[in-house]
């Protein structure tokens, strides 16, 4: 009797990395199907989740709804509008399917940790419950980063054009830019990880990553300033410091790996 299908064993080619390119794209399918079908798992979560998440992405809008003088609002509460018949369809399942990618990430983190094992050594294959913790909090990090920036960020966007103008903003586009800072964080913060992978595989070393400080602080900056889809001050600066002393933090990792 076999506890373990066949086609999730892993063989002996596999942890030899020996593997042969339709062998590496049977598993890639394997590991892809396991992906979706831990995003579908996390979508229903997300569905049950919705009005929760909205109340809390709502939050930060809501909070500079009320500096808005009464006189000049076009409503009275605190609301998003939607223009188009399916508008509402559409923003339900944009935001259950994040959602459900950010339920799914340790699974996904996993797969794709697993797909690459073929070709460390068996010290860094030990490494992978470490990644894929390290991975989700970082990810998980950056995401509440971006709602930390959030307030600041809308005071000044919405507030740009001055007081004569008042915002009237559709949720699709309002929950769709809010999504896109907190991936733009959550990936931005796995920037250590990458580092830290790079000095693993001998790519880089801790000697090259300290020559390279000013040069990596400047990209840092253009990065910080190119992925914030708001482009304000406030958004660009909280993602700037942190990457700087993530960073550094890679190099003191790379060190005590004797990298």
């Amino acid at each position: 009797m076999k506890l373990i299908p066949d086609r999730l064993r892993r063989s002996k080619k596999e942890d030899e990395g020996t593997m042969s390119l339709v062998e590496h794209l049977t598993e890639l399918r394997s590991r892809l199907i396991i992906c979706l079908a831990a995003l579908t798992a996390g979508a229903l979560v997300g569905w049950v989740l919705y009005e929760p998440v909205v109340d809390l992405l709502l939050g930060p809008y809501c909070d500079y709804w009320e500096t808005v003088p009464p006189t000049v609002r076009p409503t009275q509460e605190c609301a998003l509008f939607f223009v188009g018949a399916i508008d509402s369809v559409l923003i339900k399942f944009k935001l259950v399917v994040f959602i459900g990618l950010f339920i799914a990430l340790p699974v996904i983190l996993y797969q794709l940790w697993a797909f690459i094992v073929p070709g460390l050594t068996q010290r860094e294959r030990r490494l992978a419950i470490p990644f894929v913790v390290c991975s989700v909090f970082l990810f998980a990090l950056g995401a509440a980063f971006a709602y930390w920036t959030l307030p600041k960020g809308l005071q000044f966007l919405l507030g740009f054009a001055g007081e004569q103008f008042v915002p009237l903003l559709t949720g699709d586009k309002f929950l769709s830019f809010v999504m896109l800072v907190a991936l733009s964080f959550g990936l931005a913060f796995e920037f250590p990880i990458g580092l830290i992978f790079l000095t693993m595989a001998g790519v880089v070393s801790t000697r090259q990553l300290r020559d390279w400080r000013r040069p990596a602080i400047l990209a840092i900056c253009i990065f910080a300033a190119i992925i914030t889809p708001s482009a304000d001050p406030y958004t660009m600066l909280a993602m700037t410091i942190p990457l700087v002393l993530f960073y550094e933090a890679a190099i003191i990792v790379g060190r005590l790996m004797d990298r």
